[in-house]
């Protein structure tokens, strides 16, 4: 599945997702913005976010979960 904004490569973080064109991981900016920050805030922190950038990771994000498989063991 392509994700738009989001780049996969070897030679880039270990091949973890980052905004493309850039070394900034998708996993950061989930993480941040689970620790409260806004959209705002990264913006500033990480001036090479374009507009759009954090609702892309989002995006990638929820989809890599949606397809997540969950193991259930008989207890």
């Amino acid at each position: 599945m392509k994700h738009p904004r989001i780049e996969i490569a070897p030679d880039v973080m270990g091949g973890k997702p980052v905004i493309e064109g850039t070394r900034i991981p998708v996993e950061l900016i989930v993480r941040k913005l689970s620790e409260g920050a806004s959209e705002g805030d990264l913006h500033e922190g990480y001036p090479a976010l374009q507009p759009g950038d954090v609702r892309a990771a989002l995006a990638y994000a929820a989809d890599m979960l949606a397809n997540e498989t969950i193991v259930v063991q008989p207890v």
